[in-house]
């Protein structure tokens, strides 16, 4: 796992479900690429085609309720982002992710303040996000130390198969 992270941003909105990430109707692709290519269509069917090459995800509250479905942070995973940034994260949807190994990061106020296509940087272990274009910091909650593990072996199914070698 990178402990900076940096990328240009996209903004969505508040209440962005998992439906509105990875739609029910694209449920039957196994294809890695294809399910990318369908991130966020509930939002807008041009951003997984137009998001900027490792990009971060910026939202308001409450991004990824609804469903519990793994397939919201694995479709954000083959889009490319490297983060999603959010005022606040659906509970499940927050465990999904770090499990898949996707850095999770609760900013309150951020999604108010930056602007779409700033780029910004993230040290996950400080807590601390940077907006380049402006110089503004942002202190964030940290990740607690088991989840760092989690996204450090690019998933929790990785961390278990090392445990046991």
């Amino acid at each position: 796992m990178e402990k900076q992270i940096s990328g240009k941003i996209i903004i969505v909105g508040n209440n962005i479900d998992t439906d509105q990430i990875y739609p029910g109707r694209f449920l039957a692709i196994t294809d890695p690429e294809e399910i990318g290519s369908h991130c966020l269509c509930g939002v807008d069917e041009n951003i997984a085609s137009s998001f900027p090459k490792g990009g971060i995800v910026v939202a308001g509250t409450n991004f990824g309720c609804g469903s519990s479905r793994e397939h919201a942070p694995i479709a954000l995973i083959n889009m490319g982002a490297r983060a999603v940034v959010a005022d606040s994260f659906a509970r499940i949807f927050f465990r999904n992710s770090i499990n898949l190994g996707l850095p999770l990061i609760v900013c309150r106020g951020i999604s108010k303040v930056v602007q779409e296509n700033n780029t910004i940087n993230i040290d996950i272990e400080k807590g601390i996000i940077t907006v380049e274009e402006t110089g503004e910091v942002f202190s964030c909650d940290k990740l607690g130390e088991q989840a760092l593990k989690i996204i450090e072996a690019g998933g929790i199914k990785t961390l278990m198969k090392e445990r046991r070698s």
